[in-house]
């Protein structure tokens, strides 16, 4: 490297440096000096590594409990991702097709990545082990991702999270406060043999309901959905579509059936029968996309697909 303090490149880079530290007040060499004095940046203080390491707090002295901790704080690291790709299509006035679409393959990615890595969970743990370390959870649940509501809201219209019984009889125009207690995972948070709203959900309610009005209220414009259609047609067009289909597919059947998968392993017992979910939830009705059939993108989808909406994820994976 040449190390000529008269090359031009050099020169450069010291003025836009002295312009740069000029605003803190300092002059570029008192600036330089703090450079200089400065330890050099090592991996695992970057990551805090030893902080997330120390994350990890078990209720039980069951091995398998720490699996079961890990994979749901992975999984909501890529949710955290998912918003921060979200965020930044929906700052978009006047969103730029490529730009649309490089950000929802991003989305793609680590949705069919959390989708395929189930079977850590499916596989991953001992039926017995889980069976008891998760009574010392009780009545928390995966239910209560308050991630996971955040990224439905900013995916589409709020109507499209209602239960499917009463969208019918509710228009699309009402109010979020109006409509909000028949969102679908609401229905999926009573206790299935009394209908009652279940603690776990009440808990939910109390900490989040607040922050989720709002932000539906904030995203009613400017969702994905929403941003969607501001995107000028081009020769993206066909590939956005795709891909909006494609997120759609992943999250509301492909996730939601792999954690099924994984509620059926984990939930019935010798004989089959149903064991009930820590948080209560009546999760036999609430996973199913064939049972809640939620759809993002309904109008990007035909009425034959939606009325067969996860069929074709059971004939591959049951059938």
């Amino acid at each position: 490297m040449d190390k000529n303090p008269q090359n031009p490149v050099i020169l450069a880079k010291l003025q836009e440096l002295e312009e740069k530290y000029a605003l803190t007040g300092q002059d570029l060499l008192s600036s330089l000096e703090g450079l200089k004095q400065a330890n050099y940046l090592k991996y695992w203080d970057y990551i805090h590594l030893d902080t997330l390491l120390s994350l990890q707090t078990p209720r039980t002295d069951f091995p398998d409990e720490r699996i079961f901790i890990v994979y749901h704080q992975i999984t909501e690291l890529y949710f955290r991702l998912i918003r921060w790709e979200m965020e930044q299509i929906t700052a978009q006035n006047t969103p730029e097709s490529a730009f649309f679409l490089e950000r929802i393959q991003r989305i793609n990615r680590y949705v069919a990545h959390l989708a395929n890595s189930f079977d850590i969970m499916v596989e991953g743990m001992e039926v017995a082990q889980f069976r008891q370390f998760r009574m010392a959870l009780l009545p928390a649940s995966g239910f209560q991702s308050a991630q996971f509501r955040m990224i439905e809201i900013c995916s589409t219209d709020f109507y499209n999270l209602l239960e499917k019984s009463f969208q019918n009889n509710l228009t699309a125009k009402a109010s979020i406060e109006e409509v909000f207690s028949y969102s679908y995972w609401m229905r999926g948070a009573s206790d299935e043999k009394t209908g009652q709203e279940t603690i776990t959900s009440q808990h939910f309610q109390e900490k989040y309901k607040d922050e989720f009005v709002n932000l539906a209220k904030k995203n009613k414009d400017k969702n994905i959905w929403q941003t969607y259609l501001k995107v000028a047609p081009d020769a993206n067009s066909d590939k956005i579509r795709t891909a909006l289909r494609e997120y759609d597919q992943l999250i509301n059947v492909e996730w939601r059936l792999a954690h099924y998968r994984s509620a059926v392993k984990y939930l019935k017992n010798e004989a089959g029968a149903e064991v009930a979910a820590t948080g209560g939830t009546n999760w036999q009705k609430y996973l199913p996309p064939r049972f809640q059939r939620t759809i993002f993108y309904p109008l990007l989808w035909s009425e034959d697909e939606k009325s067969k909406w996860g069929k074709s994820w059971v004939d591959k994976h049951v059938n």
